[in-house]
């Protein structure tokens, strides 16, 4: 059953100012392997944004919004093998995730181009 829906868009210019001047910030909010996979690409601020972008659109489609528990830098969009995208939780906002809805599956799509990303986010309870 589809417990929830989310969509999310935000300037690439925004992320990229905030991740050349706080200090912290990109550990903050990225975890280790989606720091590893946007730096390896020649756009990485795009690929920084679109997984921003996911992680406020989970957030939104669960329902909950920021809460005790919920960290940005557990909720992980990597890709399969052919490059399409998944979202992994870990740590106590998977914890926090499961307690809220049970257990649940993530469907995630990405879009990015120059100037602005975006990701729709669609959760599934079962």
């Amino acid at each position: 059953m589809i417990t929830g829906i989310g969509i999310d868009m935000i300037e690439v210019d925004r992320v990229a100012k905030k991740i050349g001047k706080e200090s912290g910030f990109r550990e903050m909010v990225f975890s280790k392997k989606e720091i590893e996979y946007c730096e390896s690409k020649a756009k990485k601020f795009e690929h920084y944004a679109a997984r921003f972008a996911a992680k406020e659109a989970f957030l939104k489609a669960i329902g909950t919004g920021w809460r005790t528990g919920i960290a940005f830098n557990e909720i992980e969009t990597t890709g399969d093998d052919v490059g399409k995208p998944e979202m992994v939780l870990f740590g106590e906002t998977a914890k926090s995730a499961v307690t809220a809805i049970g257990n649940l599956k993530i469907f995630v799509s990405l879009s990015h181009l120059k100037n602005i990303a975006s990701a729709v986010v669609v959760v599934e309870s079962h």
